[in-house]
Parts: structure tokens; C-alpha cells; sequence
């Protein structure tokens, strides 16, 4: 089973850039396409991004296009979102998890989530 730790959040201002970590522990985890998702206080939880086992194929929400990357290092089993010109409204916590079956943009497509880590932009 993989378990999943996640790294990089911070406070930052409007128009700056963060890097999100999300270490795996487990040998199947280059095998797994892998998702962001982030919530904020008193909202559901929502897709961000997601990258396919090999990097090959990536998926965004559409109010991160432009701004957001993912990427993986399977090397070193760890999964990147670099978020760039921040916006308050992108403040929630961020979580990665591992893809099991069924829409790359549904939560319940997921498993393995991770602790989560705090993204808050000033304005």
C-alpha cells in the first residue's frame, strides 16, 4: 500500500509561486496515475490536477490551466503541483492521492490520501 506525504505549503502573497511535494512510500507507485485535489474551509473537496503513471498525460481544473503544473519523479516516487501566480481564492489545503479507477476528476476515484499540506495567499 502506498502512503502518501505531502510538503510545501506556506503563506505567500497574491502573484507568487509555491512548490507542492507528495512523497510515496511503496514500490507501485510509478504504476498509479496520481492527483491534486484541495479543499477550503467550508467547501467540498475539489480536483486540481492529475498526472498519468509515466507523465505522458496531464489533466487540470480549468481555474488552474496556465497557472498550475504537475509533474513526477518516479525515481523518487514523488509527485510536484507548482502553483504560479497565486490568488486568494487558491487558499485550502492541498492533498495528493493515488488513482484507482473510474473519472481522473472525482474524488472518489482516489485512494491513499495524504495528510495534506496549507496553502494560504494574502492579498
Amino acid at each position: 500500500q502506498v502512503q502518501l506525504v505531502e510538503s510545501g505549503g506556506g503563506l505567500v502573497q497574491a502573484g507568487g509561486s509555491l512548490r507542492l511535494s507528495c512523497a510515496a512510500s511503496g514500490r507501485t507507485f510509478s504504476s498509479y496515475t496520481m492527483g491534486w485535489f484541495r479543499q477550503a474551509p467550508g467547501k467540498e473537496r475539489e480536483f486540481v490536477a492529475a498526472i498519468s503513471w509515466n507523465g505522458g498525460t496531464l489533466y487540470y481544473e480549468d481555474s488552474v490551466k496556465g497557472r498550475f503544473f504537475i509533474s513526477r519523479d518516479n525515481a523518487k516516487n514523488t509527485v510536484y503541483l507548482h502553483l504560479n501566480s497565486l490568488k486568494p481564492e487558491d487558499t485550502a489545503v492541498y492533498y495528493c492521492a493515488q488513482h484507482i479507477s473510474g473519472s481522473y476528476y472525482l474524488t472518489q476515484a482516489y485512494n491513499n490520501w495524504g495528510q495534506g499540506t496549507q496553502v494560504t495567499v494574502s492579498s
